[in-house]
């Protein structure tokens, strides 16, 4: 017997031009029953659970420590903060989705979703690049930190990131709904992707994929270009030092940062590959963007957390003081 089509009830512009879904229907994971998104529930709680927590206590030990209110660790503060946002407008929904079934995100809501997503990503790929900038100047021009990377500098730094990032993908929900959706209303991911929301029209995409390209490109592109560069310049000045332990200890101290640009990147660079190739969307495009949206907020904070000797100390000091 052929299961029956959910219907999506239809609003038309008042020019009738143009035909938006009321909401739109999150699929989770393709391929993937009931039963199996209701288990995944609960380790994706747990990794909800986890990100906040850690991205809460960085923030909340450099806000406390004055002596961790340097350029470094400020960067930290507001890519955990970044994080904790990122993970607070994606992972509750995908919650209820796989625990209690509940498909249905308004249009509107749809697209406040994948703005701030996209927006915030270009805001920590900014964030990035100036931890890049911190330690190049920490390593290469010691003498010249504090007076180049003072508190306004910071304050501004982060400022211009936040500007740049909304300002960039501001356009995106309404080129989007500049499109009339009148094929399927079914969205194959758990959360919602100007790539995927995209494919749902049935009017010409060519704004939306020229667009959308130019940002990435110019945003995550040119910042990936110059983190890529300083930690050439950064490479050669540690192989320069005449000594073998200094030049550890000064490499050391970019390990941390290493890891969240890969963790940041590969998944986002594999993400717009797979999406550039065309074709319908399929497991490995939900996976890669699975992972490029819940992997960094897990993981930043255990990696700064492990490498970080400050902010270590000072964790393993709350939990001997909460044990006793």
């Amino acid at each position: 017997m052929q299961k029956p089509q959910l219907l999506v009830p239809i609003i038309a512009t008042s020019n009738g031009n143009l035909v938006h879904a009321a909401y739109f229907l999150l699929v989770g994971i393709p391929g993937l029953g009931p039963t199996i998104h209701f288990w995944l529930a609960f380790p994706l709680c747990f990794m909800y659970a986890l990100a906040t927590l850690g991205n809460l206590t960085i923030v909340l030990i450099i806000h406390v420590e004055r002596r961790l209110h340097e350029p470094m660790y400020l960067f930290l503060a507001m890519l955990s903060t970044i994080d904790l946002v990122l993970s607070s407008i994606t992972m509750p929904k995908m919650a209820s989705l796989f625990l209690m079934g509940i498909q249905e995100i308004e249009f509107n809501i749809c697209l406040a979703q994948m703005f701030l997503m996209h927006a915030l990503s270009a805001v920590e790929s900014a964030v990035l690049l100036a931890i890049a900038f911190d330690r190049f100047v920490a390593i290469c021009h010691p003498l010249r930190h504090a007076s180049v990377l003072t508190g306004c500098t910071v304050a501004k730094i982060g400022l211009s990131a936040l500007t740049r990032g909304f300002v960039f993908f501001f356009p995106l929900p309404f080129i989007l709904k500049w499109l009339s959706y009148c094929r399927t209303h079914t969205v194959t991911h758990s959360f919602c992707l100007h790539q995927d929301i995209m494919k749902l029209s049935c009017t010409d995409t060519r704004v939306n994929v020229v667009y959308g390209l130019f940002i990435i490109l110019s945003v995550m592109g040119v910042d990936s270009l110059f983190i890529g560069f300083s930690y050439i310049l950064i490479l050669r000045a540690v192989l320069e030092l005449s000594s073998r332990r200094a030049a550890l200890k000064a490499f050391n101290t970019c390990i941390s940062h290493l890891c969240a640009v890969l963790v940041f990147y590969v998944p986002l660079i594999g993400l717009s590959v797979v999406h550039r190739l065309g074709g319908p969307t399929s497991l490995l495009h939900v996976v890669m963007a699975n992972t490029y949206l819940l992997l960094p907020p897990v993981v930043n904070p255990l990696v700064y957390g492990a490498k970080t000797k400050e902010i270590r100390s000072r964790v393993l000091h709350m939990f001997s003081q909460g044990g006793k």
